[in-house]
């Protein structure tokens, strides 16, 4: 069997041609070294498209205006940098459902190279994808060419994500640390709507949680519960906790019992620690994982997720802020319907009651409600009314499933901040969700 041939990221960039479609490993398998330097081919080549998501270095391909005739991309999901730099007009988003991203993707787009962050090959010549198999896999088994950034820093996890060296075309050495993810200390806010879930949360449950001070609040309060599973698009910091507590054990789980399962980590160098050569922790496909049908599969299946805005009729918009895309639809809809599937399974939809937004005209900063008559202009629907299962605010939880609009109307203003109330009772008879 052949060997992946040795290359610098300099090397590795020289193999990119006109017309050419990348496709990069997310988050934290984000390929560092290839990113830092493929703008030295801007002169070189054009109409090369780069896909995606939740990037973590700024690369000069994306982040300089300068190279936009030579690159494009397209992601799946939004950070702070692509919002910025997405007025340059060579950034554009992918709308998708997690467990469907890279299927559809890459019926549409055949990827002619994937690159990613791995690990070295152990003594039988197996690479671990380490971080993320969201999409990663099936990428390689597409792409044209696959190029593997292999570094010993980074933590060799267990699932379906492990490839033989002799499927890989090249190989660049590194020794950067992977990137990590403070733990978020959670506030008041953060600690009541933790509580407000907790508390509905049964021991043997099965655990769907993202990243954030609300999420890490709830697995806080959840530390003294027993046999909870986890079956997470991510897995984070947080999980990590529960499963050193012993508080998460997995054994009641009806699909993979004893296992912790996600498609991809992110978090605190314990975390990568933790999970480093740890067969309980299993990275499986995110077309498999995020599956809304499999996430059903398990008992209890609780998902936590969070939104920017909700209108009365419980239409969630979690990825814009108006017509600005803000974020990703990720798997939202995907784990709120899939725990919706589940056997005692519930979803939750979090957000703060108010924040903290610049008036246009004044320049000042004003409080506004996050439950609102109607979303703003544009906004993007995440999920849908027809989705929605429990919402909650620092103010309390509300159970939407099977209610009327006008029911829910009511159940969302009693969540709402006190001094919004009356405002949005009283817009809620106007637009005829309630009753006069």
């Amino acid at each position: 069997m052949k060997s992946p041939k040795k290359i610098t990221a300099l090397e590795a960039v020289k193999l990119v041609k006109d017309h050419d479609t990348i496709v990069l490993g997310m988050a934290a398998s984000e390929p560092k070294e290839f990113v830092k330097v493929l703008h030295t081919r801007a002169n070189e080549v054009k109409d090369v498209k780069v896909t995606n998501c939740l990037p973590i270095e700024n690369g000069d391909f994306f982040t300089n205006p300068e190279y936009k005739s030579s690159f494009s991309v397209d992601s799946w999901f939004y950070t702070a940098t692509l919002r910025k730099v997405h007025e340059n007009g060579n950034i554009s988003f992918i709308p998708n459902h997690l467990h469907l991203a890279g299927k559809k993707r890459f019926e549409h787009t055949k990827p002619n190279i994937f690159v990613g962050a791995a690990t070295p090959p152990d003594k039988h010549g197996y690479i671990s994808l380490s971080l993320s198999n969201v999409y990663e896999k099936e990428a390689c088994e597409l792409a044209d060419i696959v190029i593997l950034e292999i570094n010993p820093n980074f933590p060799r996890t267990l699932g379906d994500l492990e490839i033989h060296e002799s499927e890989v075309d090249y190989v660049i050495e590194t020794n950067y640390m992977p990137p990590i993810i403070p733990e978020a200390e959670p506030n008041e806010k953060d600690i009541a709507i933790g509580n407000f879930i907790a508390e509905k949360i049964k021991n043997g449950a099965t655990l769907q949680l993202g990243i954030g001070g609300i999420p890490n609040a709830v697995a806080h309060a959840l530390l003294h519960k027993k046999d909870l599973g986890i079956h997470t698009e991510m897995f984070t910091t947080g999980l990590m906790h529960l499963v050193k507590a012993g508080a998460a054990n997995g054994k009641r789980k009806k699909n993979h019992p004893g296992k912790h399962v996600a498609c991809f980590a992110f978090g605190t160098q314990e975390l990568y620690d933790f999970i480093d050569n740890n067969p309980s922790v299993q990275i499986l496909n995110g077309n498999y994982v995020n599956d809304p049908h499999i996430i059903g599969l398990n008992d209890n299946q609780v998902s936590i997720n969070t939104t920017i805005e909700v209108d009365l009729t419980g239409q969630c918009a979690s990825e814009s802020i108006g017509h600005k895309q803000f974020s990703g639809t990720g798997g939202q809809a995907d784990t709120a319907v899939g725990a919706q599937n589940s056997k005692g399974g519930m979803s939750f939809i979090t957000l703060y009651s108010t924040a903290m937004v610049k008036n246009p005209e004044t320049g000042v900063k004003e409080e506004i409600s996050k439950i609102v008559p109607f979303l703003k202009p544009g906004a993007i629907v995440t999920l849908s009314r027809a989705d929605v299962d429990y919402v909650v605010t620092e103010y309390g939880c509300v159970a939407l499933r099977g209610t009327t609009v006008s029911e829910r109307a009511k159940l969302l203003i009693s969540i709402a901040h006190p001094k919004f109330r009356d405002e949005l009772y009283q817009e809620a008879i106007k637009y005829g969700f309630i009753g006069a």
